[in-house]
């Protein structure tokens, strides 16, 4: 079990928090990202012209092994994580990933707790995946929905993939015990805006939570400009002008989501207002890129080399002291600057290489 004299010097612990960074905000989710390949090029986070036939992913030998992604989740649980999300790119594209998340499940905090471990997908593979996931111990998915229309999806993932498929894959999961699945989409004005009450609708009722997403400005490949952003406000009045809606509290601090409930009792929507609404001030995530570089935030333009430290010889207690010193210094509140017209100089780092 990792102890206060594992930290960092300066690393600052409160009793009701654990490690905190400058900001006071503690580290509680770390999202892995455990490949940067996918086999959708959706249009907003991997376009084809760019991530094309000879773009050069990493090798096999560049990216975390399994043993080593258990090596930084398990430090990072000691030093105050709770949830474990993996991510890519297309994680279930990473070859044997059943046993990564069988070694992710066995951890637990230092107060005996299970870990909450979930994965986003983009839910191609879940039809043969999804029963296999949840006997390793994963236990639950968040599955991308953009659109309901045919051919507008496939136009989005450019890689006409069939929605039906994806659909099939979330029902996979439920039947696996996976669910209720979290469905995400991202809104785009002038792409699929016009699709926002009826993704409400569809999903209404059927226990799915859906999660509409601001069009983010992450990394500088998606061309983002914010004439393309329709606000999460916008989007609440318009499903509540149809479906009257009611605010619900946060299921825990650091949420991202704002949670709202159909007054008929049918189910609930979340809006992520990562552009309108910056929730910096109690952020309590960081990311781990497919190579092993750790990010606090999702507009970084660089982050601190595990795989060096991992494969140096570090011991745990030495990799926990980089963890617990890298969150110490975090200063990080990208969304608040930009509102107020701040722009960080350099480029930064794309969706999919850091994993959402």
């Amino acid at each position: 079990m990792l102890t206060d004299s594992t930290a960092a010097p300066g690393a600052r612990r409160l009793p009701s928090l654990g490690l905190t960074d400058a900001r006071r905000r503690p580290l509680r989710d770390l999202r892995i990202s455990v490949t940067d390949r996918c086999n959708f090029r959706c249009v907003y986070c991997m376009p084809k012209e760019l991530f094309g036939r000879d773009y050069p992913f990493l090798d096999h030998d560049q990216l975390l092994s399994f043993a080593e992604i258990e090596r930084v989740a398990r430090a990072a649980v000691g030093l105050g994580v709770r949830k474990l999300r993996l991510t890519g790119g297309e994680p279930l594209l990473r070859r044997g990933i059943e046993a990564l998340i069988a070694e992710l499940a066995k951890l637990r905090t230092p107060d005996g707790q299970r870990i909450d471990l979930a994965l986003t997908t983009n839910g191609s593979a879940l039809p043969v995946k999804a029963e296999a996931l949840r006997e390793a111990g994963l236990n639950r998915v968040t599955v991308s929905v953009d659109s309901l229309r045919e051919d507008r999806f496939q136009a989005i993932n450019d890689v006409r993939f069939p929605l039906a498929r994806v659909f099939a894959g979330i029902e996979a999961a439920e039947a696996a015990g996976l669910g209720p699945v979290k469905v995400n989409a991202v809104v785009k004005r002038g792409v699929n805006d016009d699709e926002v009450l009826d993704l409400a609708e569809h999903f209404r009722g059927t226990g799915r939570t859906l999660r509409f997403i601001e069009y983010m400005d992450v990394g500088s490949s998606n061309g983002w400009e914010m004439a393309d952003v329709v606000p999460s406000a916008e989007i609440v009045r318009r499903i509540d002008a149809v479906h009257p809606l009611e605010p619900l509290p946060a299921t825990h601090p650091g949420e991202t989501a704002k949670r709202w409930r159909y007054r008929d009792g049918s189910g609930e929507i979340g809006v992520i207002s990562s552009v309108t609404g910056a929730f910096c001030g109690d952020c309590s995530r960081a990311r781990v890129s497919a190579e092993g570089k750790l990010f606090t935030c999702l507009f970084a333009t660089a982050g601190t080399d595990l795989r060096e430290i991992l494969r140096s010889g570090a011991t745990d207690a030495e990799l926990a002291v980089a963890l617990s010193g890298v969150w110490a210094r975090r200063d990080d509140r990208y969304s608040e600057l930009r509102a107020q017209g701040v722009v960080a100089d350099g480029p930064r780092i794309e969706m999919s290489y850091i994993g959402g």
